[in-house]
């Protein structure tokens, strides 16, 4: 029987160069989509595929991410007295369980193998989930509950994949599937 998947990492320490100059003064997990920021959308994903503990691989300059987490006792004091109930609801769902959530700090840009290393000591010896903020993906069921059903039924790694234009593969990591199963040569 296999262990539940608990655990997230979030690698969010990238320096953003893809979304320059957006990311020049936000980290570009924090740059919204309509009213929200990205990770927003992710942390939502997350708690809906049975996540209970998220850990975010930051960097430097990414304070606002962990703010963004963080109860904001003045802005929801100041919601309360206004009347605007809908709003407050929305700033509070964000918010984590306590114990739901970790910083841990990448002090160099070393990969994104290298800031999954980084949270060895909070993920332990526990399935986890890798969950990369700047790859949305649309569905009916979400990807992360997908990837969890399907570890759930046959165990193993399991990674969502999507196509790529040979002139762009050199920007991203590739891999290369048997036609036969779907399964990784």
């Amino acid at each position: 029987m296999t262990k539940r998947v608990r655990k997230a990492v979030l690698p969010v320490a990238g320096l953003g160069t893809r979304v320059l100059p957006g990311a020049k003064t936000t980290p570009k997990n924090m740059l919204n989509i309509f009213d929200r920021p990205i990770l927003s959308y992710v942390v939502e994903e997350a708690r809906a595929a049975g996540i209970e503990h998220i850990v975010f691989v930051t960097g430097r300059g990414q304070g606002a991410i962990e703010d963004y987490f963080d109860a904001n006792p003045e802005i929801e004091t100041a919601l309360e007295a206004k009347g605007k109930t809908d709003i407050l609801a929305e700033v509070r769902a964000d918010l984590p369980k306590p114990g739901g959530m970790s910083f841990v700090r990448q002090m160099a840009p070393l990969g994104l193998g290298h800031a999954v290393w980084c949270a060895r000591h909070i993920i332990g010896d526990e399935p986890f989930a890798v969950m990369l903020p700047d790859m949305l993906m649309a569905a009916d069921t979400p990807a992360l509950a997908q990837a969890v059903a399907s570890y759930e039924k046959v165990g193993g790694n399991i990674i969502a994949v999507e196509p790529c234009p040979d002139g762009e593969a050199h920007k991203y990591g590739i891999v290369a599937l048997d036609g036969q199963d779907g399964r990784l040569n």
